[in-house]
């Protein structure tokens, strides 16, 4: 696989902690596992039990914004000869990269027989191509654990969290990793584990599915006996639309409550609700002595309680004003998760894999997108509350202070596209093989900043969709557009040289060498392809055309695209396309009759088929009526076109010879139309009357469908054998060039 050599935009892929299994090998069927252990329970309500336990330790310090995904460097080969069919299946996985099963039943052989070097070099090259199978990086990074290579098991999950920093269950993994391997007493130790969990909750927090993750971080902070840390993470979950955000509050309760509030609230929060308490206490007893009509001396007040030794009362009426506190933050939450539940419920294979997704998963992401979007759109166009009038809004807005609210108001808007951007990686961890959701993000993204956007179209292409051309020629559309001339040639080269013989690649390379001002590099383009082509007639007839398209119509030089016609004429003389192109050429420069009777004279002795000669005796027939000088030769010409109708028994197309009102169109079978009209009465004069010209192509043998058919052409599959790449509207050049709307 390429190095991808960019910094992965706040996610990469993989999200969906213990749900998303895909990549586990199991015991039994390597390809099974990948799905099965993965595979998402049918109801909300179960995944809330699978979330809710207690999971194993968190991963490693990589944050929201990964760097270079680049494999770990192969170690040492311990151990000698590959296993027996390692080879075999080595080559068998290798041959065909695309094979899922051929990769899954290489790793379950090298998992068989217990060989590190195998086991290693399989992974490597596995995880190359499937990055988002988080399962096979836990494997690896076992398997150097279990060999003694501590410091190698950590790289391998680092390397992993780049490709996949969603992958609540490879945090975890990782966590788990460094929490077996290092030394907790060393002092250094604990504030690593910290900044891994914060690099952890910071690219997964927002997941749907990260309570287990959250959990993980407070029980930590539990055991290291900081308490106020504890409370302060369970705080900032608080926050947060999980699955699980009433257990998440219950557990915050259930903390508070079993600790003073010194030990769980932050200094200032603390000292502001002891303030606060203490006074509400004052006045319920000065209100309580008055009704007993108890006084006290002049200046005495009442007796201060010492710091730090807080009754039970106060501290019962403080933790009564955190919860009075949090439950409107609890409320706001539960609104944001009952917003999301059924999108989420209804997204049933949240985790990479390669079999195809139906119809209805494609649309619940698409759903959950457009309303997360929406949501974005709503809170920039209309921060205020939709049910307050504007201009008592900005009355009011006039009257307070305005700068606290914008940096709220953008603070909330940055959020929600942080929220975006999240949703966009997940989808892209479940429909990573599917160009739709990555030109989607591309678009999201482009706006705001173009880096951004580039880096999505390198991991769409440069990793899952190595062999999906239109995103590849999207992506050089991209930096076209962007003026990025260098990159948008090296696109197209690269996806040319993935897919050798696609004809449409080939095109757009020569087009995009014609827009930059290159015509001899345009034109170089399409006489490689047409020198290559030689053993393919049909192809190097299409490559011909195009060539000496761009030699008359851009170089000005019609001796050149005649010569071109005519070479590819002998490779190709049936080709009924090449002879109505150089037919048009001839018609369309300076009127020679010697030209145009030399053209067809070729093309009815070539194998054509009838009504193809037809019409090109019918096309002689209407130059020599608008350019011949004399009627001798129009009357020759006429002669010989009747001649040829009673030959080939075309006796309905003897339009020439009727002036009858009623003409009919027919088309002929490559689409070419050609008007007649009914046969001429018999007491008719017999004088030679040409139909009206067919529509005229001017220069360009393909701007008329009407003569040759030869818009037809760009729906020939058999180029290239394109249609064999599943590439839909094979020739619509629309798809590249403008982003879908």
């Amino acid at each position: 696989m390429n190095d991808v050599s960019e910094t992965f935009p706040i996610m990469a892929a993989e999200g969906y902690e213990e749900m998303s299994g895909n990549g586990e090998l199991e015991e039994s069927s390597a390809m099974e596992a990948s799905e099965d252990a993965a595979s998402p329970p049918a109801e909300m309500a179960e995944m809330s039990e699978e979330n809710g336990s207690p999971a194993v330790a968190p991963e490693a310090p990589v944050g929201p914004d990964p760097v270079t995904f680049s494999m770990p460097p192969p170690a040492e080969d311990e151990e000698g000869e590959f296993p027996a069919d390692f080879e075999r299946l080595w080559k068998a996985a290798h041959d065909n990269p695309q094979d899922f099963t051929s990769w899954t039943d290489l790793l379950q052989y090298c998992e068989q027989e217990s060989h590190i070097t195998a086991s290693r070099r399989a992974l490597e090259a596995f995880l190359t191509r499937y990055p988002l199978c988080y399962g096979y990086w836990k494997k690896y990074a076992d398997l150097e654990r279990r060999a003694g290579y501590n410091n190698k098991a950590e790289e391998v999950c680092v390397q992993g969290l780049q490709a996949i920093p969603l992958s609540v269950d490879l945090w975890i993994h990782y966590i788990n990793l460094l929490l077996g391997t290092l030394d907790m007493n060393m002092p250094e130790s604990p504030t690593r584990i910290r900044s891994v969990f914060e690099d952890a909750v910071v690219a997964a927090g927002l997941d749907f599915h990260s309570d287990r993750l959250w959990d993980l971080y407070v029980e930590w902070e539990k055991e290291q006996g900081n308490t106020k840390k504890a409370a302060a993470v369970l705080d900032r979950v608080l926050k947060v639309p999980t699955q699980l955000y009433n257990t998440n509050y219950d557990k915050y309760k259930e903390h508070l409550n079993s600790q003073e509030p010194k030990d769980v609230l932050s200094a200032e929060e603390y000292e502001e609700l002891r303030t606060l308490c203490r006074q509400s206490q004052k006045a319920e007893r000065a209100e309580q002595a008055q009704e007993e009509e108890e006084e006290r001396p002049p200046g005495e007040e009442e007796p201060a309680t010492p710091e730090g030794t807080d009754t039970e009362e106060l501290m019962q009426k403080m933790r009564e004003q955190v919860l009075v506190r949090r439950d409107k933050v609890y409320q706001d939450n539960e609104g944001e998760v009952r917003k999301r539940w059924h999108f989420e419920d209804a997204i049933k294979r949240p985790y990479f894999h390669v079999k195809p997704l139906d119809r209805l998963q494609l649309r619940a992401w698409h759903s959950y997108l457009d309303w997360e979007i929406a949501q974005l759109n709503k809170d920039t166009k209309d921060p205020q509350d939709p049910q307050q009038d504007p201009d008592q809004a900005a009355t009011e807005e006039s009257e307070v202070t305005a700068q606290p609210q914008e940096e709220s108001e953008e603070a909330a808007v940055s959020n929600d596209d942080y929220r975006v951007r999240i949703l966009f990686e997940r989808c892209l961890i479940a429909c990573a093989l599917y160009e739709e959701f990555w030109i989607r993000y591309n678009q999201y993204l482009e706006s705001q900043s173009v880096d951004e956007a580039r880096v999505i179209f390198k991991r769409a292409c440069e990793i899952h969709l190595a062999y999906k051309p239109n995103i590849h020629m999207q992506w050089a559309t991209f930096e076209e557009r962007h003026g990025d001339l260098t990159e948008a040639r090296r696109v197209l080269e690269a996806l040319e040289k993935t897919l050798p013989g696609l004809a449409v690649v080939r095109l757009r390379r020569a087009a995009l060498e014609r827009r930059a001002g290159q015509l001899d590099q345009s034109e170089a383009l399409l006489r490689e392809a047409v020198d290559e082509s030689t053993e393919k007639p049909t192809l190097h007839a299409f490559y011909s055309v195009k060539l000496a398209r761009l030699l008359l119509k851009l170089g000005r030089n019609p001796s050149r695209a005649r010569r071109v016609l005519q070479e590819a004429l002998e490779i190709s003389p049936d080709n009924d396309k090449l002879h109505l192109n150089l037919l048009e050429l001839e018609v369309s420069g300076d009127p020679s009759a010697e030209a145009v009777q030399e053209c067809v004279t070729r093309a009815l002795a070539a194998p054509l088929a009838p009504h193809t000669k037809i019409l090109f005796s019918q096309r002689r027939l209407q130059f020599a009526e608008d350019y011949s000088n004399s009627i001798q030769s129009v009357l020759s010409v006429y002669e010989e076109h009747q001649k040829l109708l009673k030959e080939l028994g075309g006796t309905k197309r003897e339009a020439e010879n009727g002036d009858e009102d009623s003409e009919k169109m027919s088309k002929s079978d490559d689409g070419s139309a050609v008007a007649v009209s009914a046969q001429v009465p018999p007491t008719m004069p017999h004088v030679p009357i040409t139909t009206p010209p067919p529509p005229v192509m001017g220069a360009d043998a393909s701007s008329q469908a009407g003569y040759g058919g030869y818009g037809s052409w760009y729906q020939q599959p058999q180029y290239g054998n394109y249609g064999n790449y599943g590439y839909q509207n094979t020739w619509n050049y629309n798809q590249g060039y403008y982003p879908p709307s």
